[in-house]
This record gives structure tokens, sequence and C-alpha cells, in this order.
């Protein structure tokens, strides 16, 4: 443990071999998730080629399941004991080698399933992934502890924000240099893809968590863990995060239309890097930008004021992207493009500041219960998110496809494998993928006009905070002297 921390302080404590290395595993984990995120959904409709019904009831499997084994999961994490290599470090180390097996499994289906058997085996491998991303978002949840300094702290957030937006982004670069070489097989395409997110990703994450240091001191006295959730769903603060959080993800809806989109007016799902690097770039951008206003505004207001700028931002997407399909020439693809980078500033937002909210959240309530409460916080607001993700990615497969769908998209076959989309589809699909993602953001904005974590009051709780924590410590010290003798 460094040395004793006293309230105010500045002292500088994580190196910067460390810090780059962090960031460098951080980046190649999202790149691994990212993966997943962008590409599962069109691996189940366009390769396996799941009906309607069965994707949406494969997609409410895989996030009931899991939700339902992160209560164990959380509850185990907080109540481990911080022992020599710290507390979330080694369960990051731990599920970096099973989450890269099971990322490449994720998209090799054996042929001869089919039916029951394939609903068992895909939904199986899915459930698998989260258990060891449950474990693996350790990486994250480090960046909380890996110093006392507030500002330090917020550094590390914020630049760890930034590593995990372009990581996110990775995947698509990766799918589009391997659709050039292998056009015509997109499920070969995946399978590659995984390999090579897979890998790296193992490596960063090995060599990367193994130079981070956990600092943060807090008691390890064995409390009941229900009693965390308790905490929690009494704090005023905690709710402004959960209910802001079930609003937002309803954007599922339209995260999951991003691939088919491509496949509709480029050709092809790995093409999705033309939508995807834009906004991914415009993402980085954006957290450099609330960086900066951070020092002039707090982080309730710009979140507001970010959901305000996504409604208005995404609809002016949506106007351009119909202004072409109706007859456009080729400005207006690039006025298009811009307008993916400007919807990206929000997404720097979006990414960086709830981050911020809960390491204030968690503070707020390490100081009136004692004990530090990182795995079990983000499963709470996991209830909120569980419900409405599991609502949007059971509807978004009927809104786009099947014989009931509001979109019509028309599914491959083996003998039309890239089938021409109708000009109607194409204007819905981007409507989801913009304006629906834009009023989300926006509602998600609505309950921080009751967060109240801002200013002195979240000083004057960090400060506290200090205090109980070097008690906690000269308690530690004194049992291990006793112990000792």
């Amino acid at each position: 443990m460094d040395n004793v921390l006293q309230p105010h302080d500045d002292k500088k404590y994580v190196s910067n071999s460390e810090f780059v290395l962090y960031l460098i595993a951080v980046f190649f984990y999202t790149n691994m998730t990212g993966m997943i995120g962008s590409y599962r959904n069109a691996y189940i409709v366009n390769v396996l080629r799941l009906s309607d019904k069965n994707a949406s009831i494969y997609n409410i499997l895989i996030s009931v399941i899991p939700f339902v084994l992160n209560f164990f999961i959380a509850m185990y994490i907080d109540s481990r004991k911080m022992g020599k290599m710290g507390k979330f470090k080694p369960l990051a180390i731990y599920a970096a080698i099973p989450a890269g097996i099971l990322l490449v499994l994720t998209f090799i289906t054996p042929k001869a399933l089919s039916g029951t058997i394939l609903m068992i085996y895909i939904v199986t491998i899915a459930v698998l992934w989260a258990i060891s991303t449950s474990f693996g978002n350790s990486v994250n949840m480090v960046a909380l502890v890996m110093t006392p300094n507030m500002k330090e702290r917020d550094t590390v957030i914020s630049f760890r924000g930034i590593s995990s937006a372009v990581g996110n982004s990775a995947p698509l670069v990766i799918l589009l240099v391997i659709g050039l070489i292998w056009k015509d097989n997109e499920g070969l395409q995946y399978i590659i893809g995984a390999g090579v997110c897979s890998v790296v990703g193992v490596i960063a994450m090995l060599i990367g968590m193994s130079a981070v240091h956990e600092r943060v001191a807090y008691t390890s006295e064995r409390k009941n863990p229900l009693l965390g959730f308790r905490d929690i769903l009494s704090n005023k603060y905690a709710w402004s995060i959960i209910i802001s959080d079930f609003l937002k993800s309803f954007r599922n809806i339209s995260n999951y239309m991003g691939p088919f989109l491509a496949a509709a007016l480029l050709g092809s799902t790995s093409k999705f890097l033309l939508f995807g690097l834009p906004t991914g770039i415009g993402t980085a951008v954006g957290m450099l930008i609330i960086n900066f206003l951070l020092k002039k505004f707090n982080s309730k207001v710009l979140y507001i004021a970010s959901g305000i700028y996504s409604v208005i931002i995404n609809t002016v997407a949506f106007v351009i992207g119909y202004t072409y399909f109706k007859g456009g020439n080729g400005i207006m693809q690039i006025l298009f493009i811009v307008a993916l980078f400007l919807i990206g500033l929000q997404f720097g937002a979006s990414n960086l500041l709830p981050t911020m909210f809960q390491a204030d959240v968690l503070e707020d309530i390490e100081l009136k219960s004692g004990k530090r409460l990182d795995a079990t916080l983000p499963f709470v607001i996991g209830i909120g998110t569980m419900i409405s993700g599991t609502i949007a990615n059971a509807l978004a497969p009927r809104i786009l496809y099947g014989d009931h769908s509001i979109i019509h998209y028309i599914q491959p076959t083996d003998l039309l494998p890239n089938p021409t989309q109708t000009i109607n589809t194409k204007i819905s699909m981007l409507f989801f993928y913009t304006v629906f993602h834009g009023l989300m953001m926006f509602l998600a904005g609505v309950p921080f006009f009751f967060y109240k974590l801002t200013g002195e009051t979240k000083d004057e709780i960090h400060n506290a905070v200090l205090e109980q924590r070097k008690l906690f410590e000269e308690e530690s010290e004194s049992e291990e002297t006793v112990n000792e003798q």
C-alpha cells in the first residue's frame, strides 16, 4: 500500500509507463468486446440466418441469463479481500484467456447443428462470454482504485474512456481489411476478425494488467453482501444514474441497425467502418472536448446539454441521409460523414461522464457504509439496463425483418447473398439509426436535473472519504502488527 492518504491529496501516484500499459490493456480488451457488439447480430441474421422470432428469443436469453448470474458475480467481486496483487487486477488477468477463446467460438458454429440444438449452443457460448467479461470488466474497475487523487483518478478515467472508444471501433477497420480479401464469405470474415482481436487482446490484457497497481485503501471487514444492494437503492444520487441508463439502453435498437444499414447502402457489413469510423473519431474528440469543458462546467450540466445536442445533430444527419436517398449527389455523402463525426461528439459525453458519476456515487456510498461497491453498483444500474436492453434487443429483429416488420429488411440467401433493399427500407433504418438514438440520449439526460453530487458537495464527500480510508489503513496496519507479534 502506498503512503497514508491525506485530504486534498495532490500527489501523482500513477507512473507514465503504468498509465500507457493500462490504456493498451483497455484498448485491446474493448477491441474484443467491440467485435461482439458490432458483428454478433449480423452473424446471427446474415450467416446463421435465424428467423426474426428466434433472433428475438436469443437476444432475450443472452440478456436475462447473464444478468441473473451477475447478481452472484457482483457480490463475489465486492466481497473479495484486497490481496497482494489487488482486488480487481487478478480477475482481469484470469479472465483474459477464457474471453479470447469464447470470442472466437462466438463466430464458429458447427454446420451440423440446427433447430433447438443450434439455439442451445449459441446461447451457451454467449452466456459463457458474458460471464468471462463480467470478470474481465475488472479492467475498467481498476481505473477507480489506481489512485486516491481525485483529479488524477478523473484523468485516468477520461483517457480510459478515449482508449475504450477507439478500441471499440478497431474491429471495424479489421473487418474492412479482411472483407477486401475474402469478399464473398461473410462468415469467414467474422472468424478471422475474431481470431485477430482475440490473440492481440489476450496478450495486451496480460501485459497491461500485470503493470497496474491498486492504491485505494478501504475496509476488508466482512459484511453481508446483500446490504450493498440496500445501500445503493437508498442512495438518491444512484437513482439518477439508474433511471438514465434505463432510458439510454433503448438505443440498442439504433445500434442494432448499424451493420445492416451498411449492408443495404454499401453492399457489405464489413464496410460498417465507413459509418463507425467517423463516429469513433468524433467520440475520441468529444471526450477531449468534455475534458476541457469540465474546467468550466460541471458534469451534470454537460451531460444534460449533450442530450439536447444529440437530438439536434441526429435529426440533421437523418435529413441529410433522406435527401441523399431521394436523389442527392456526392456532396450529400460528404455531409453525412461529417454528421456522423458530429454525432460522435455526443458519444464522448455519454461514454465518459456516466463513469465519473459512478465514481462519485461510489465514494458517497463508501462514506455512508464504509464499503466499496465497485461491482455491485454497476449490477444495480444494470437492472434497469437489462430490462430496457432486453426489450430493445427483442424488438430490434422484429422491427428490422420478418413478415410483420416495420423496416422490411430482406435477409440474405444462398442464391441472393446481397439482396437489394428498397428506398423505404433504407430510410426506415436510417431513422432508427439516427433520430431514435438522439431521442433516447435526450431522455437519458432528464434524470440528471435532480442530481446534486457536484461542486462543493462532491469535494466534501471526497475529502471525508480520504480521512475514512486513512483510518482503515491505520487499523489494518495495527492488525498486521498484532498478528506478527
